[in-house]
């Protein structure tokens, strides 16, 4: 059994999955810095749900690429 048997993915998925993890959690702390209250803000309403969104869009393109 080959080394390219026992992983679903190849290297480039799983970098590509941490940076699209790196970018959710980064979408997550700048929502949590908005100063407004209740995080009505535009850290907490605009800019960080985007971020996450963009996260979780990198987290599908990372899953769907070939190997």
């Amino acid at each position: 059994m080959t080394n390219k048997d026992k992983f679903p993915f190849g290297k480039t998925n799983y970098l590509t999955m941490l940076l699209g993890i790196a970018i959710i959690l980064i979408g997550f702390f700048i929502m949590s810095q908005d100063k407004e209250e209740f995080g009505f803000g535009f850290l907490g309403l605009t800019l960080g749900p985007i971020v996450v969104l963009a996260g979780f869009t990198i987290e599908f393109f990372a899953i769907l690429r070939k190997s």
